[in-house]
């Protein structure tokens, strides 16, 4: 029976180009590539194995967190090649660990195909701009590349708050420190607090998840700071309606006015396979607000905020449909995977068949909220 070793299966999945690694007792090590699962050997892996591949990895205090609360998440180096995300956990009684590969390259606007607008999007003084998309949607890549274009073009202070840090920014015409939750602060929130005393000029705020970070977020936006952060939803409005949802009915009118004012931009993303088998490609949907869009926010209409982004092309704005059926069109990806990541599956397949528009949603819906969603 085969021995794996960490360092072979870190190769592997490099040299494969994938983007996990996943070991689970029972199964033989798999990596994601493309997109897709492959078994990475034949041996299946006992609980011994995947102890020991752990600890070959894992801290002595990540060891100490998966005995006591079942799981453990850092970051670490491999060579001067890449660094991993990784997840240690428990189940059914035997260790779990899931590896995410993050390249030491940041890639460029280019590179990801993020929309060149963006550039003058990103570049404002102050305001709250939120990178959105389900868990492997590539948020944290687009982030790194914007951050990285910043720091490149302009003299800013930034600092990370991430957890764990996946990549790493050097000192270039800007400074950038980067905060690790559980190794140089304890929370998010308490981070971002500390932060306004340490003259940033830009926030990246790794997640925000719970209601804490979100108002320390807001506030970071509305006393002069450029905060970017992620959530993990699908869409502009979705997205507007989770922050407003985190708080307590009797504070929801103040967030909207808030939003209303410092939210500057939403772009979510999804990741498809390429048509080829090699590779994957990013769907954006881009927000910007503008000032009908403020006024929506504001007056609790968010449910017409699809329409606003349907006829605001000329500000850099398009709906994440209308990118996956642009990318299918041109014969990138296939229709399948398109119907699968879009967010109106009816008017999608119309508008592939050449039958419809997209346009036509926004027509019937524009004043039912519970259309929309």
């Amino acid at each position: 029976m085969a021995s794996y070793e960490m360092v072979s299966l870190l190769r592997m999945l490099i040299d494969r180009d994938g983007s996990d690694l996943h070991l689970s007792v029972d199964n033989p090590p798999v990596g994601r590539v493309h997109g897709h699962l492959q078994y990475f050997g034949e041996s299946i892996l006992t609980g011994e194995d995947t102890e020991r591949l752990m600890k070959s990895i894992a801290s002595v205090d990540n060891q100490q967190e998966l005995q006591e609360v079942g799981g453990s998440d850092f970051g670490f180096a491999f060579e001067d090649i890449a660094r991993f995300r990784v997840s240690i956990f428990k189940q059914k009684g035997y260790v779990g660990l899931a590896l995410r590969l993050i390249p030491n390259k940041i890639m460029t606007f280019e590179e990801i195909g993020l929309p060149q607008s963006l550039k003058q999007v990103i570049n404002q003084p102050r305001g709250l701009l939120l990178v959105t998309g389900p868990t492997g949607s590539g948020k944290t890549t687009s982030l790194a590349t914007m951050i990285d274009w910043l720091n490149s073009e302009f003299d800013h202070h930034i600092i990370t708050i991430e957890e764990p840090i996946e990549y790493y920014h050097t000192h270039k015409k800007s400074i950038v420190d980067q905060r690790e939750v559980g190794v140089d602060v304890p929370t998010f929130s308490e981070a971002i607090r500390r932060s306004l005393r340490q003259d940033p000029d830009i926030i990246l705020v790794g997640e925000m998840r719970d209601l804490d970070t979100i108002e320390a977020a807001v506030t970071a936006a509305e006393t002069g700071h450029l905060v970017f952060a992620t959530l993990h939803t699908t869409g502009a409005v979705r997205t507007i309606d989770r922050i407003i949802d985190a708080f307590p009915t009797n504070q929801q009118e103040q967030i909207r006015t808030q939003l209303a004012g410092n939210l500057k931009s939403v772009i979510s993303q999804s990741l498809l396979p390429r048509k080829t088998g090699f590779g994957r490609v990013a769907a954006f949907e881009v927000m910007i607000t503008t000032p009908a869009i403020q006024n929506l926010i504001r007056e609790n209409k968010s449910y017409r905020i699809t329409s606003a982004i349907q006829t605001g092309h000329k500000y850099g704005m398009n709906l994440l449909d209308e990118h996956l059926l642009a990318l299918y069109r041109k014969g990138i990806i296939k229709y399948e995977d398109a119907l699968s990541k879009c967010q109106h599956a009816e008017e999608f397949e119309a508008s592939a068949k050449g039958s419809g528009e997209l346009a036509g949603r926004s027509k019937s819906t524009a004043g039912s909220k519970t259309a929309m969603d």
